[in-house]
């Protein structure tokens, strides 16, 4: 976990920032394998919406990234769990997706669990957490992790996109794309001025969001694509690994 860079801080100050995806069980040397292939990456993503939960191998491939001193992004099971993500940040992510997400309720709930006291009102505990090492007493961890993590909403339908006002708020860093399920919704109202394009759906996004604390984060999955969405206003994006 030494010199592991704050995320957050990065994020927050607008720096383009890369992630790659590695498989759910990755060892070590997968994980240095895969990272350097680009010298431009910035942390790692696991993911447990469309793979199968398992919480021991998220804890291994969080360890074996913090001796690297990489964080680790996690993409939740499902939106109706985001009481669970103080849970599973006691494994070792240091970042946190929620998919799905609609509604203001889904954001609050998820900012609670995903902070500690007085911010939220996540639960003490778990001997994986990133930065517990130099961090051992209650209340230096606390302030230590509330500046540290990261919490990403992903948007995934028109009516989600147009939300995004009203989903944004302290403690949300990213609001996050997901472009399949969004095509889905798109083809199914087509007539909504948004529905004419993946691309016009991320510049309003983007417009919404300039000026506020919460940046966007685009699957563009294809490196070669990572001009294109940062000229759109992304900051932070996120690619399958380099062959």
């Amino acid at each position: 976990m030494a010199g592991e860079e704050n995320l957050k801080e990065r994020i927050r100050s607008g720096q383009t920032t890369i992630g790659v995806q590695v498989p759910y069980n990755a060892t070590k040397s997968q994980i240095e394998d895969i990272y350097g292939k680009d010298d431009q990456y910035n942390y790692i993503s696991v993911d447990s919406q469309h793979n199968p939960l398992n919480e021991t191998d998220l804890v291994a491939v969080s360890q074996a990234a913090q001796d690297l001193s990489i964080p680790v992004h996690f993409r939740i099971k499902n939106t109706y769990y985001t009481w669970q993500i103080g849970n599973w940040l006691d494994l070792g992510p240091s970042l946190i997706e929620v998919p799905q997400t609609e509604t203001e309720a889904t954001a609050q709930e998820a900012v609670d669990y995903f902070y500690y006291r007085q911010f939220g009102r996540r639960s003490w505990g778990g001997a994986p957490r990133v930065g517990i090492a130099e961090n051992p007493e209650r209340l230096d961890y606390a302030e230590f992790w509330n500046n540290y993590g990261v919490l990403m909403l992903q948007v995934e339908s028109i009516q989600a996109i147009c939300n995004i006002p009203r989903l944004i708020r302290p403690g949300v860093d990213l609001i996050s794309w997901g472009p399949a399920d969004l095509t889905f919704d798109r083809e199914a109202n087509t007539s909504h001025p948004l529905s004419v394009s993946d691309d016009a759906c991320v510049e309003y996004a983007a417009k919404v969001l300039e000026g506020t604390d919460t940046k966007l984060m685009i699957r563009n999955y294809d490196w070669t694509l990572r001009d294109k969405y940062i000229g759109m206003g992304a900051t932070v994006l996120l690619e399958s690994p380099k062959p």
